[in-house]
């Protein structure tokens, strides 16, 4: 590609799935020609994918628009995502942006920017979600990873009282099953050695086609094994199913044994007033029926700090709870009002010191049983999937996706090892007198 070709950079906020979109409308743009640099440079043209799931959201999403705007006055800006295809208005007004996308149409990204190019216009390309299709997008190559993300699903139809996702996704869509198999292989072909499955609601998968997540996760695995890579899944919810869903997986020994359990409350109280459609009780058999698949499998999950009415009882019930299930890792939020949303407009709203400051004590008891996790792994083998060498050190993540080093190990391979040592939230597997930074390591992002 020519030095002289336009150029883009990219900044993605929120969840795996908005990883994804940016990657097939960066892939759409280099097939246009453009070269790709790292966000922060100078660029012809930047691409922000936004997050609309929590105020903090909102505003980082806007921030990085705005700080985008002002660092580079001379770039056309394209804002995708879930803020622009809820408040479309108040992303356009920001100036540089060119044009507005939300959660459709992202391969005519390139088309829709140098129309507004050519006609000196915003172009405001937001649809109506209503009848929205499965958009049958992929990416053949990520640039640095040895990790791919695909998406087999989208949209949300639970109505979760606090979340705005199902205004700004629309209706369950699903990849097809051969569509599933195909880009499995192409990822595969690649040089990818691990893909995760990711969806707004993956549990929905199906619903529209008559299918199964089980028959997708399946459908994954089998396409994956030639290649010798593995499988894993993305954010889950309980379900009546996962004992089936857990004896078929467990059938296949390149799934990777991690389950993202979104759990959000530890009191039925507060998982009512929520409207989640589980209580703890079932939760647990789900974790149950996980673990009797998979005895040494990590869960982890998602908490929510603060909801409205949460009293001190309810609050010591989830830290509870997050103790008896003992999660190998934990991320809390503290309750973010959502406009036009059930629970904004609920009685006993907690005030937000109180909010992050039990958000704080949720975080620390989710530090406990993560390192209770790491110690029971001592001694257990698994394998790593290596992503980067530092300083003759093997990095990556586990099949239960702990961050793991492993001395002489090179990138881009899945190697055995057995942890003997942990350091700072880090494995080692073996007694090697160099102990990394872990910030250094932790380059994924989270599940």
């Amino acid at each position: 590609m020519s030095e002289n070709a336009k150029t883009i950079s990219a900044y993605t906020l929120g969840c795996k799935v908005n990883q994804y979109d940016t990657g097939v409308m960066l892939e759409s743009f280099v097939r246009a020609g453009y070269r790709v640099v790292p966000f922060g440079e100078k660029s012809d043209v930047v691409l922000i994918n936004t997050c609309t799931v929590t105020g903090t959201g909102d505003n980082k999403s806007l921030k990085t628009i705005r700080h985008c705007a002002r660092v580079n006055p001379d770039a056309a800006i394209v804002v995708a995502g879930c803020l622009a295809q809820r408040d479309a208005q108040t992303v356009a007004q920001i100036p540089g942006v060119r044009v507005v996308l939300g959660t459709q149409a992202r391969e005519q990204a390139v088309a829709l920017l140098e129309q507004a190019l050519r006609e000196d216009s915003l172009i405001l390309a937001v649809k109506t979600l209503a009848h929205a299709p499965f958009e049958e997008s992929k990416i053949d190559a990520i640039d640095g990873h040895t990790r791919a993300v695909l998406k087999i699903q989208e949209g949300c139809e639970n109505r979760c009282t606090y979340c705005v996702i199902p205004q700004v996704r629309g209706p369950v869509r699903s990849r097809a099953l051969a569509s599933i198999r195909s880009e499995i292989e192409r990822l595969c072909s690649a040089g990818f050695l691990e893909i995760v499955l990711t969806g707004i609601h993956l549990n929905s998968y199906g619903k529209d086609t008559g299918a199964s997540l089980a028959q997708a996760a399946v459908a994954a695995l089998e396409a994956a094994k030639p290649f010798g890579a593995r499988i894993r899944l993305g954010s889950l919810e309980p379900t009546v199913h996962d004992e089936a869903l857990a004896q078929t997986l467990r059938a296949y020994d390149n799934f990777c044994p991690q389950f993202h359990l979104a759990l959000q409350s530890g009191s039925d109280s507060v998982l009512a007033r929520m409207r989640r459609r589980y209580n703890t009780q079932q939760y647990e058999r789900s974790i149950r029926a996980f673990r009797n698949a998979f005895e040494n499998c990590a869960v982890t999950t998602d908490i929510i700090a603060g909801f409205p009415g949460e009293t001190e009882a309810e609050f010591e019930q989830t830290l509870a709870f997050i103790r008896q299930i003992g999660f190998a890792r934990i991320h809390v939020f503290p309750y973010s009002q959502r406009l036009g949303t059930p629970a904004a407009q609920m009685p006993d709203q907690v005030p937000v010191s109180i909010r992050q400051q039990r958000a704080g004590v949720m975080i620390e008891a989710g530090r406990e049983t993560a390192q209770a996790y790491l110690n029971a792994m001592l001694g257990k083998r698994q394998t790593l999937l290596v992503e980067r060498e530092i300083d003759g050190m093997g990095v990556g993540y586990t099949e239960t996706y702990l961050r793991c080093v492993k001395q002489g190990a090179k990138a881009g391979t899945l190697v055995p090892v057995v942890p003997r040592d942990v350091r700072d939230g880090v494995l080692y597997d073996t007694a090697s007198p160099v102990t990394l930074d872990p910030r250094r390591i932790n380059f994924d992002g989270g599940m």
